[in-house]
């Protein structure tokens, strides 16, 4: 445990050193750092309550799904200014990257997160500019996609993310959204897309399971 007044490591190193290079589960066209049991993620995470955990370091069923869906169906984002909100380790932006995208940005609260982004992006060779940034309360960005992966494990945190979602699709912003069926996933104003098989470290063992992509009703 650390303890009070001990310097925080920096993230790209202790990522470099301590979350291992891998091919992410279903989607090997991608590697990742990930963590492992060995990780030790306790000495960068913080210990302030409003410290987001570090969902980054691990592949989660709702990110492993878009990122397999746009990698198969490149026409989806080809050409397009796309956004990964709550983008983690960067998988899904990675997928939008390789798949054609014109510009890829990836957002999320966490800044070790936007740290394990960048090295990512450079190890599967794709250009995307990460930003650690809450940006639901925003006006809808300049975008033409907007990709949201396993964000509905929280009521409150769905609730926002739902209310941002609306107001991008009112604006002409197309939204797709990756889940595996998650407690708070609003699926009454959802209309499933495409269906896969993906691991899912969010299901406490790591296995395979299906998972969706969802839009918004009145996508398109």
């Amino acid at each position: 445990m650390k303890r009070p007044g001990m310097q925080q490591p920096d993230p790209v190193a202790f990522i470099k050193a301590n979350l291992p290079i891998s091919p992410v589960p279903s989607i090997p066209e991608i590697r990742l750092h990930t963590a492992g049991p060995a990780s030790g993620l306790r000495r960068l995470a913080g210990r302030r309550e409003a410290d987001p955990a570090p969902y980054w370091a691990y592949p989660w069923a709702g990110g492993a799904v878009l990122a397999r869906h746009l990698l198969d169906r490149p026409e989806i984002v080809v050409g397009r200014r796309v956004l990964d909100l709550g983008a983690g380790s960067g998988l899904v932006a990675i997928a939008a990257a390789k798949a054609g995208a014109a510009t890829v940005t990836a957002v999320d609260i966490d800044a070790n997160a936007i740290a394990a982004i960048d090295l990512n992006a450079a190890i599967n060779g794709v250009d995307i500019v990460a930003r650690a940034a809450d940006i639901i309360e925003d006006p809808p960005p300049e975008i033409d996609l907007l990709v949201v992966g396993d964000l509905f494990y929280d009521p409150a945190l769905a609730l926002r993310v739902m209310a941002f979602l609306r107001c991008c699709q009112a604006s002409g912003i197309e939204v797709l959204i990756g889940d595996p069926e998650r407690a708070h996933l609003p699926q009454g104003e959802l209309s499933r897309i495409a269906t896969h098989i993906v691991a899912d470290f969010g299901g406490g063992t790591g296995g395979a399971a299906p998972a969706g992509v969802f839009a918004l009703f009145g996508n398109g």
